[in-house]
């Protein structure tokens, strides 16, 4: 699925050509993604202004005069801005129309993805409760540690709840570990608060360098521009399961928490 680099890169592929214009309206092909798409879709978006494109956590929120249009990529999802003409392919299911003949077209051959109109985003289910954005000033190590305090669930999995910090998922919970030396095992509650200051500063730059590499391309995810992601050449564990660590040259090893595949050093990860 595609975690916060991803999302956020494609935020920034499509807002330069997208915002400001005004929407044409919207054809879909088939409503039946994860979440259905609103069958009046077309009439709520039609002449209205995109005022600002950004992301909440793995959200993509394009923000109207009137409401907020809401897309998720799912598992397999992927956005391309193209002219309306632009011959259409097989799982392409939704094409929000704008002013001189562009169109952001949703492709999502699995559909678990989701193009939702929201007349409330701020208060709407998906986006009330959840956590800080780790790459904003609301997120530090004194948080983490507080939120983390008694609870006896593995400090991965407590990475990877959105209610606690959005849009940290497998990959890149798995690297920001290795990169602070925690075990991904270890109860939140058990680590310290100057392993917080690691783990936090761990987790925004292994974040910052995802995004400058556009992502990591795993099997679904493509840029904007139809391009691959390359920060799958700089993973250190996701996906080197028995490899030798860069560090120490220990075989690294897997676990499963949380039912995720979870890659760690023994030797490095304490």
């Amino acid at each position: 699925m595609p975690e916060l680099p991803e999302v956020e890169v494609t935020r920034l592929g499509i807002a330069p050509h997208l915002r400001g214009r005004r929407l044409e309206g919207a054809v879909v092909r088939d409503s039946r993604l994860r979440l259905p798409v609103n069958d009046d879709l077309a009439a709520r978006v039609s002449g209205q202004l995109l005022l600002n494109l950004r992301r909440r956590g793995k959200y993509l929120l394009l923000d109207l005069e009137r409401g907020t249009i809401l897309i998720h990529l799912g598992m397999s999802g992927h956005l391309r801005v193209l002219p309306q003409s632009a011959p259409v392919q097989k799982h392409d299911h939704v094409d929000l129309l704008f002013a001189d003949d562009l169109c952001l077209r949703f492709h999502d051959p699995r559909r678990f993805g989701a193009v939702l109109w929201l007349a409330d985003a701020d208060h709407h289910p998906l986006l009330q409760h959840l956590g800080p954005e780790p790459l904003g000033d609301a997120f530090g190590a004194e948080y983490l540690y507080q939120r983390g305090r008694n609870r006896q669930m593995p400090v991965k999995s407590f990475l990877m709840d959105a209610h606690i910090v959005v849009g940290v998922g497998n990959i890149y919970a798995n690297e920001s570990l290795f990169a602070a030396g925690i075990d991904p095992r270890r109860h939140a509650g058990r680590i310290a608060l100057p392993r917080y200051v690691k783990l936090v500063q761990a987790l925004r730059t292994v974040l910052e360098a995802a995004i400058a590499q556009g992502g990591t391309t795993l099997r679904d995810f493509t840029r904007p521009d139809g391009g691959n992601g390359y920060f799958r050449l700089s993973l250190a564990v996701y996906g080197r399961e028995g490899e030798p660590c860069t560090h120490c040259g220990a075989p690294l090893q897997g676990v499963r928490i949380g039912g995720r595949a979870t890659i760690y050093c023994s030797q490095c990860q304490r």
